[in-house]
């Protein structure tokens, strides 16, 4: 029997935010760095004799203390090679500490009670910005205390420390460049206007979809001008998106994400949507809450005047009874066929 589902359309929303929240100042960021050490203290549960590039390291270390060792003698469980990451925040200075990622690249079991030999951390230009040193914490305990873990990955809080810091001159600097997070014409525009109103005079221009560059008022330092414009509030035009896991059947949409008119068939379901201003309940059918209304032989479904929504579509192909993996078909079917313009995300 055919499952028939009927809705209608409704307007997309504007939200207020503040610019903070959507743009970024260039060239105030994060820089990644990475090193490459050796975990020590491991209860036999380090690299086997397979991960040769561990056995060199040990008696490359060995070596360093004088200590002249080949290779093909070591025998030791007890060391795991890794690979050592984290994110050097912008204006840190030396000494600052920071939290680092351990994992492990050879066949270890676990990092858990082991101990990080100290490590030079590089950026991309392979100068060291920073040194790693400490005990390696695996994980925590869930909601019901039972034992959380990632046993090869392993973080080491507060275990880096700043040796070089990354200037960032902003104090002497007459402009400075926003950058949006998305790309979006009417956000960029949008920023511009709310700054120069803030102002009531000429001191940002939308550059293109994403930059927006900012020229300091004679009056304010640069630090004093930043920290205004990430406080100004604007009309902010949301990019719709639909994330898909796959794996899960988890689906996550705005609430008003709308669907355009379409006529399709998935299964035993058909989906009709037009842009009727009423709907007429068949006789026989039952309000089921406030905007679903089920019909006589539980075979049709229609929603109230402007309810026409992903996140409405999705629940009332649940009352049906279709799967997630129906769900997620329809959506991808709907996506090609343009009668969902928001970006969909499968993950």
């Amino acid at each position: 029997m055919k499952k028939i589902i009927l809705f209608l359309l409704i307007a997309t929303t504007i939200y207020a935010t503040k610019i903070d929240d959507i743009a970024n100042i260039v060239g105030v960021r994060d820089n990644q760095i990475i090193g490459y050490s050796l975990v020590v203290g491991l209860k036999k549960t380090g690299d086997g004799t397979t991960s040769k590039f561990t056995l060199q390291s040990i008696a490359n270390m060995l070596k360093s203390m004088n200590i002249d060792m080949n290779s093909i003698d070591i025998k030791s469980k007890n060391v795991a090679a890794v690979v050592v990451t984290s994110n050097l925040k912008p204006f840190t200075r030396q000494g600052d500490k920071f939290d680092i990622t351990v994992s492990s690249i050879g066949d270890a079991k676990s990092l858990e009670g082991g101990t990080l030999l100290m490590t030079p951390l590089k950026g991309v230009d392979g100068k060291i910005y920073a040194l790693a040193q400490g005990s390696v914490s695996i994980g925590g305990r869930n909601s019901k205390g039972a034992k959380e873990t990632h046993p090869t990955v392993g973080v080491v809080y507060n275990g880096g420390l700043v040796e070089r810091e990354i200037n960032i001159d902003l104090y002497n600097q007459k402009y400075a460049t926003l950058s949006l997070k998305e790309t979006n014409m009417k956000n960029s525009v949008g920023v511009q206007k709310a700054i120069n109103a803030f102002y009531n005079t000429q001191v940002a221009v939308a550059m293109d979809p994403r930059t927006i560059k900012l020229k300091r008022p004679d009056n304010k330092s640069m630090i004093e001008f930043l920290a205004e414009v990430q406080d100004i509030e604007m009309d902010f035009n949301i990019k719709n998106r639909i994330i898909i896991n796959e794996r899960t059947g988890t689906i996550i949409a705005g609430v008003g994400i709308i669907i355009k008119p379409i006529v399709m068939t998935h299964g035993d379901i058909t989906i009709k949507i037009n842009e009727s201003p009423t709907i007429k309940q068949p006789e026989g059918s039952v309000v089921i809450d406030n905007d679903l209304i089920i019909g006589l032989n539980e075979n049709e479904l229609y929603t109230k005047e402007g309810t026409t929504t992903v996140a409405n579509l999705v629940r009332s192909l649940q009352k049906l009874g279709a799967t997630p993996k129906d769900i997620i078909s329809i959506l991808e079917a709907m996506k090609s066929a343009g009668s969902i313009t928001a970006e969909l995300k499968v993950i």
